[in-house]
């Protein structure tokens, strides 16, 4: 395919980043299609969750509408889903399982099925959740796109029958994540909604330190944190942070933490869209440890594991500057080379190139 080509995507959200990483990681991705001329139509479920919290309800680099049910949807929108070279669901979108199957039953050119939760998708799929996906409709995407790689990608073809299963990790926007030269406020920070399976290492990686280091600044940013949760003096909260001020709370800090939920952890190869956002920034990393993460972002030359306060501790208190800058700036070239919208965006259409076109929708436009 050298032609541009029209994609449809069904996703959680792209108007709003409340409560979730799906939304940064569709704009950039959607982004990266509009600029090597790709035409793009998302269809958001209107939830009033996000409805209220909406931060981009109008893009200007695709169409963005909004649908109720599905029926209504098919009916609006049914000529351009037929007439798309690619229909993409995403995962966590609601009533995902009836809606795969409506338009599995379009008989499509290209049906496809876009996992941000990869690691989620399979623990819930075996413990026999049907919520977002069905194990059956596994079988029926010409690809399977995964937010993970690695033995994750031979996982799903062998174990749950997909077809074709490809890595398709999160990006950055490019052009709205870098260093904006703020002065620091803070020597460590971490962005991320509240989950219980990641706050154990919040605790043990960033409250914990704060409390042993009472005279410098932590800051925690995300929604949705226990009332009960008992905060370090020291540490400063932020209950909601939209992305169009992600770029300066990265570029404020001496640190910044990442913290990986425990399913990725298990699966591997699961980056984030904030390890790329705050290398993007130009701000050094701290992260948990799990496998595959090497691959991406070299321990030590561009970011920093730590399993245990006293690492962060001496990261903090000991690490000359200009180490800690190098790092940062190792962390951003790779990123930057490899971790865009743009580039993610040539993949997808890569992948797509290579695709031939279902034999039922050749038989019904013939």
């Amino acid at each position: 395919m050298t032609r541009p080509l029209d994609i449809v995507f069904l996703g959680l959200s792209l108007s709003s980043s409340w409560g979730n990483g799906h939304a940064t990681t569709y704009r950039a991705l959607i982004k990266g299609l509009r600029q090597g001329g790709h035409r793009v139509l998302f269809l958001e479920r209107d939830v009033p969750w996000y409805a209220s919290h909406r931060d981009l309800p109008s893009p200007d680099f695709c169409e963005l509408a909004y649908y109720s049910g599905i029926g209504a949807m098919v009916e609006r929108h049914g000529e351009r889903l037929g007439k798309a070279d690619a229909v993409i669901v995403g995962s966590y979108v609601p009533d995902g399982v009836p809606l795969i199957d409506r338009l599995e039953a379009l008989e499509l050119k290209r049906l496809c099925f876009y996992d941000i939760d990869t690691p989620v998708t399979l623990a819930k799929l075996d413990r026999g959740d049907e919520e977002y996906l069905a194990l059956r409709q596994i079988p029926l995407f010409d690809t399977y796109f995964s937010f993970s790689g690695g033995r994750v990608l031979t996982r799903l073809e062998q174990r749950y029958g997909a077809r074709r299963a490809i890595a398709l990790y999160c990006s950055v926007d490019q052009d709205r994540y870098a260093d904006t030269g703020e002065p620091t406020c803070w020597d460590l920070g971490y962005l991320g909604t509240y989950s219980p399976d990641r706050q154990t290492t919040l605790e043990r990686l960033l409250l914990e330190p704060a409390r042993r280091l009472p005279s410098m600044r932590f800051v925690v940013a995300g929604p949705q944190y226990p009332a009960q949760i008992e905060w370090p003096a020291n540490v400063e909260r932020i209950e909601h942070l939209p992305p169009a001020d992600h770029a300066s709370f990265y570029s404020r800090q001496r640190f910044t933490l990442n913290v990986t939920r425990g399913d990725m952890i298990a699966a591997g190869w699961s980056p984030s869209v904030r390890l790329f956002e705050a290398a993007a920034c130009g701000a050094p990393i701290i992260s948990d440890f799990w496998q595959g993460l090497d691959e991406l972002l070299p321990d030590g030359e561009a970011l920093f594991i730590a399993r245990a306060p006293e690492d962060v501790v001496a990261l903090l208190t000991e690490l000359p500057d200009s180490d800690r800058l190098a790092v940062a700036a190792a962390a951003r070239k790779l990123v930057m080379s490899s971790h865009t919208g743009a580039a993610r965006a040539g993949e997808l259409v890569g992948a797509l190139s290579d695709l031939p076109t279902n034999p039922a929708f050749e038989r019904i436009s013939a």
